[in-house]
């Protein structure tokens, strides 16, 4: 078993006030953990909150910004010395090939990149505070496994969560020898309100319960990559390790389907 989870561990969230960072709130907090709960929506927060108040602190803040993310540094500071960082919020946005936009490439690079970047100049320092006081530290950052093979409409989606996983992994390797951990999430579908929007069928669809209990296991057991479905993901790996051309042919010949069934059903 991992030290990481301890009993009164200090945890920030973001992401917080719905699907998967919601769930992994309600089970952290379920475990007696001590939360610093972030969103776009401060209501939502303050909701969740009452589910433990002594525990759990909402602050709200858009993480794409600087500004607001600074605003709640003092929320994080006076909680206590971080253990964890769960660094959960993004976006998912499609583009229409026959309607191609560039603005759904940023969006989904702003939010899904830049905003988990950002999040890290608050994250860093507590993490480092704790590490210099003897305790565990573990930068948690929520990719995906749909970058792992080229879906059509997923070109802004599939690259930022790649920049992301890379982002991560690098961030591992330099900070290694500060014994601060990162730990790598790649859920497959899970459903939120963000999947709620999806047109498409949903192989291996879980609920974010339960991929709250993967995730919260996951890191209690220390582990750095935490993905699942397993079904799932072990068929995107596979698919992914096959040869190029295989790839690409497989690769259009799913998109062609879905924009004749985009076309018919528009």
């Amino acid at each position: 078993m991992s030290d990481r989870l301890q009993e009164t561990s200090n945890i920030w969230i973001t992401g917080a006030s719905s699907g998967i960072g919601e769930s992994v709130t309600r089970a952290l907090a379920r475990g007696g953990h001590r939360l610093v709960i972030t969103g776009r929506r401060k209501g939502a927060l303050e909701e969740l909150a009452s589910v433990a108040p002594d525990r759990i602190i909402p602050a709200a803040a858009d993480t794409t910004s600087k500004e607001d993310l600074q605003a709640i540094a003092g929320s994080l500071e006076n909680h206590g010395d971080l253990n964890m960082v769960i660094l959960n919020a993004g976006t998912c946005e499609y583009l229409e090939i026959a309607h191609y936009d560039s603005d759904v490439i940023e969006k989904n690079i702003h939010t899904n990149v830049i905003g988990t970047a950002r999040c890290v100049d608050v994250a860093l320092p507590a993490l480092r505070r704790s590490r210099a006081k003897g305790q565990p530290a573990t930068l948690v950052i929520v990719s995906s496994s749909a970058w792992w093979f080229p879906f059509g409409r997923a070109e802004g989606y599939g690259a930022s969560k790649a920049a992301l996983t890379y982002f991560a992994q690098s961030l591992r390797a330099d900070l290694a020898a500060e014994g601060i951990d990162v730990v790598v999430v790649s859920p497959g579908f899970v459903k939120t309100p963000l999947t709620d929007r999806n047109d498409f069928p949903m192989p291996f669809l879980v609920s974010a319960e339960d991929a709250a209990e993967r995730i919260v296991s996951g890191l209690a057991r220390g582990k750095n990559e935490i993905a699942f479905p397993k079904r799932f993901t072990w068929m995107l790996k596979v698919l992914g390790a096959l040869p190029r051309p295989l790839i690409d042919r497989m690769s259009a010949s799913m998109a062609r389907k879905s924009n004749a069934e985009q076309e018919y059903n528009g």
